[in-house]
């Protein structure tokens, strides 16, 4: 009996375990190239090993440009708006999920609506408003003059501090719940807020797990809108960094391969430190609708 479960659940773990390999196959070789030194790229050779290994790229590939900017201007908008998106998509879910009130259900639906608009179609709204940010940037009482928010923090954090695909993860979070907790909750005299102080934010790890890490790798990676919204070297994240590797007629790839690989470890470690989280709040929240 045992061993036909065993046998059962063979094709399973071989289906898993080649659709594994292929996930990994672009990190193995990003890795590999990073190893490779440059007389490999101009005599065109296209082994996966490197013919002749090179750890150093990695110290040339971090005394290319000023990392240190680019990392401490990544670190400080993603550290921000992790938190501040953390905050407001788990009170809007909460609110949505736990309290009844008039146009409760449109209002959410309306909200959904963002999860099918890709931001690449907001973006010049939103370029427009950040540069008409009255009293920011050299403009005036009127929103004219200057560049308001944009070339600063307030124009990568702002706009990232909550999205419909937070606030529906937390709905659905705390969907599950039992509703007998918001009843003892009103019998001891506790309001709304207090209620998911006391009581939902103690067991949010899960969602808190998932959340941040959809968020963090989202804003860490982000290319687009820090390409759009600054253009000083003093405010360009590491996704901007990368690109000083693409010269015009020659793209030092292991140099490039060794930046990206440095560049991904935070979200690599982050990971594997909050799986288990994650996954846990992935399984309950598709549990219940």
């Amino acid at each position: 009996m045992k061993v036909n479960l065993i046998n059962r659940h063979i094709p399973v773990h071989l289906i898993l375990a080649i659709t594994s390999v292929i996930m990994l196959l672009p990190f193995v070789v990003m890795l590999l190239t990073s190893f490779k030194g440059d007389e490999e790229f101009n005599l065109g050779t296209n082994a996966l090993l490197p013919l002749v290994w090179h750890p150093e790229n990695y110290v040339r590939a971090l005394q290319v440009t000023e990392w240190g900017i680019y990392f401490k201007n990544s670190i400080i908008v993603t550290v921000v708006t992790v938190a501040g998106s953390l905050f407001f998509n788990m009170m809007a879910g909460y609110t949505f999920a736990r309290m009844t009130f008039r146009g409760r259900d449109i209002i959410f639906i309306l909200l959904l609506v963002g999860l099918m608009v890709p931001s690449q179609v907001t973006i010049i709204p939103q370029f427009l408003i950040l540069k008409s940010i009255p009293l920011f940037g050299g403009n005036d009482l009127f929103g004219n003059g200057g560049n308001g928010w944009l070339d600063s923090y307030y124009a990568l954090i702002i706009p990232e501090l909550s999205g419909s695909f937070g606030i529906f993860l937390a709905r659905q979070f705390y969907l599950q719940f039992p509703k007998a907790l918001d009843d003892a909750a009103s019998i001891d005299g506790a309001g709304a807020f207090r209620s998911f102080l006391r009581i939902y934010l103690p067991q949010s790890g899960p969602l808190l797990a998932t959340l941040g890490i959809f968020k963090t790798v989202y804003i860490w990676n982000d290319f687009f809108h820090p390409l759009i919204y600054t253009n000083s070297e003093s405010m360009r994240t590491i996704q901007l960094g990368l690109q000083v590797f693409n010269g015009q007629y020659h793209i030092q790839y292991n140099l490039l391969m060794a930046a990206t690989v440095v560049v991904s470890l935070p979200l690599a470690i982050m990971f594997f430190v909050f799986q288990k989280q994650f996954i846990k709040s992935l399984i309950s929240s598709s549990v219940k609708g």
